[in-house]
This record gives C-alpha cells, sequence and structure tokens, in this order.
C-alpha cells in the first residue's frame, strides 16, 4: 500500500516536472549556443546539464573554462553563484517528514532547482521526497537535451527566436507563485514585498552595484526572516495543509 502510494506522488512530481522540463528546454538551448562558442561540443554540453542543472552556474563555467580560469576560481565562483540553494535546502529540511534517512535528505538537496524547489515547497502538506524526484527526472533530461541541440543547431535559428523561447520560464515562474499567493494571504503579501524590494534593490545606490546573485540571497534572508516574525506558521497550520493535500502528508 505504502509503496503504490508513493507511486502515485512521483507520477505526480513526474507530470508537474514536463512543463518545467519543456521551460528548461528553450533556456537551455540558447545555453548550447553559448556553450559552442566556448568550444564545448554536443556530448560534453549534455553531461555537463545533466549532472548540474544550475543555469546561470552553468554560463559561469563554460565562460570560466573557455578563459583557462584554475579549477578554484571555478568552485569558488559557482559556490556564490548558487549560495541561494543553500537556503533552499534548508527550507526542505525543515518540511521533510520526521524521520527521514540522512542519505534521503542528502538526495532531495541534489534535486533543488529554482522552479523544482517551488513547486514541491508550494505542494499543500509535508513535502515527500518521491514528488521532488518524479520532477527531477521529467526536466532535467530536457535541460540536457536543450543544451546539446543549442550546440548542435543553434545557429540555424535567428537570434530573436531563440531569445523568444526563454519566455516559458517566465511563464512557469507564475504559474508557480500565483495558486499559494491567491490561497494564503501571508504568500501573496510576501511575493508582492519580494518584487518591491527586488525593484528597489536593482535600482538604489549601493546595494545595486551588488551581484543579482547577492541581492538575491539578501533579501531572501530579510524577507523570509520578517514574514517568520510577522506572521509565523504553527504545527496547526501545518497539519492543515497536510489534510488538505489528501496525501496527510505521507511518510
Amino acid at each position: 500500500m505504502r509503496m503504490r502510494h508513493n507511486k502515485e506522488i512521483f507520477i505526480n512530481g513526474y507530470r508537474h516536472g514536463i512543463p518545467i522540463g519543456l521551460g528548461y528546454f528553450a533556456v537551455a538551448f540558447s545555453l548550447g549556443i553559448a556553450a559552442r562558442e566556448y568550444g564545448f561540443s554536443a556530448a560534453q554540453g549534455f553531461l555537463a546539464s545533466l549532472v548540474t542543472y544550475a543555469s546561470a552556474g552553468q554560463y559561469m563555467g563554460f565562460a570560466l573554462y573557455a578563459t583557462n580560469a584554475t579549477l578554484i576560481e571555478l568552485i569558488i565562483l559557482t559556490f556564490i553563484i548558487n549560495a541561494r540553494y543553500i537556503l533552499m535546502g534548508f527550507a526542505l529540511n525543515q518540511r521533510m517528514p520526521e524521520g527521514t534517512p540522512l542519505r534521503t535528505r542528502l538526495l532531495v538537496s541534489s534535486c533543488i532547482t529554482d522552479e523544482i524547489f517551488g513547486i514541491t515547497i508550494a505542494r499543500p502538506g509535508v513535502p515527500t521526497p518521491f514528488y521532488t524526484f518524479g520532477a527531477l527526472i521529467a526536466a532535467v533530461p530536457l535541460w540536457a537535451l536543450g543544451t546539446a541541440l543549442g550546440i548542435s543547431m543553434g545557429n540555424i535559428l535567428p537570434a530573436r527566436v531563440v531569445s523568444a523561447l526563454s519566455v516559458a520560464l517566465f511563464g512557469m515562474f507564475i504559474a508557480v507563485i500565483v495558486p499559494p499567493s491567491r490561497k494564503d494571504r501571508a504568500i501573496g503579501i510576501a511575493v508582492l514585498t519580494s518584487f518591491a524590494f527586488s525593484y528597489a534593490f536593482a535600482n538604489l545606490p549601493l546595494v545595486s552595484e551588488l551581484s543579482e546573485g547577492n541581492r538575491t540571497i539578501i533579501l531572501t534572508i530579510a524577507i523570509s526572516a520578517l514574514f517568520a516574525a510577522l506572521m509565523p506558521r504553527t504545527n496547526k497550520d501545518i497539519s492543515t495543509d497536510a489534510a488538505d493535500s489528501g496525501d496527510g502528508g505521507a511518510k
């Protein structure tokens, strides 16, 4: 019974990961074009995207490779650019079912991308690893395939067409944040606050000089801490979400 239930959750995650994968495919196509300019083959690009799936981190990695940067430089800059995933990992780890083994938590942490984290954390109830695994298996192969095809045939398409393909990813972001914002007033206010402060940080003196990744980290910590203090979620709230999800927060 438990195995059947986990299979259903996995399939549900896989279904939800397909539109994410389609958005990834479009963005990865332009990544592949950049990788081709830096001398990567289709096979190398496919493998890099299959094991990394880091978007901005990969762009930076390909560019550093082309400039003969050292391995230490690559590691440090990749850590800085992808530091937001540490925060996402903390958030997911705190909401995992009690008794989840360390190895499972580590596997879930390796599945985190912006979009997969978004649909996992927005799902009612206690997050289950099988949902995250399903979404990853659906999305990442399309990211890798898009990179390989971008390297192989990206130059065939006009630049405007390649740029237009990336719009699908922004639509996916909207689909992730709008439904929970409509259901939960606190989430809606937090989202609007994030938009306002992100715009302000991008234009105000001093803070606008910070990298986009550093601004995101500062805002994420500050806004999440503020709303955790002003609108804390209780165990009763989480239990209610679990009941509404229909799976009871199954472990």
